[in-house]
């Protein structure tokens, strides 16, 4: 009996710390997305381009 006692216990914070990272990810992706979205396409090639040359990839 004990030991399912615990058991439930450690469900609910397990939960918590499964859900926490999950929402915190959604809300992170929902900003990258929306500030993609809304940036002008020029800030979003300048990003792009050095992003490319940090990783040593060839652009031009």
């Amino acid at each position: 009996m004990i030991s399912m006692l615990a058991a439930s216990t450690k469900t609910g914070s397990g939960t918590t710390a499964v859900l926490f990272p999950a929402v915190l990810a959604i809300l992170l992706g929902a900003v990258l997305i929306y500030g993609v979205g809304f940036a002008s396409p020029m800030a979003i090639h300048n990003a792009a381009h050095d992003a490319r040359h940090a990783f040593a990839f060839p652009c031009h």
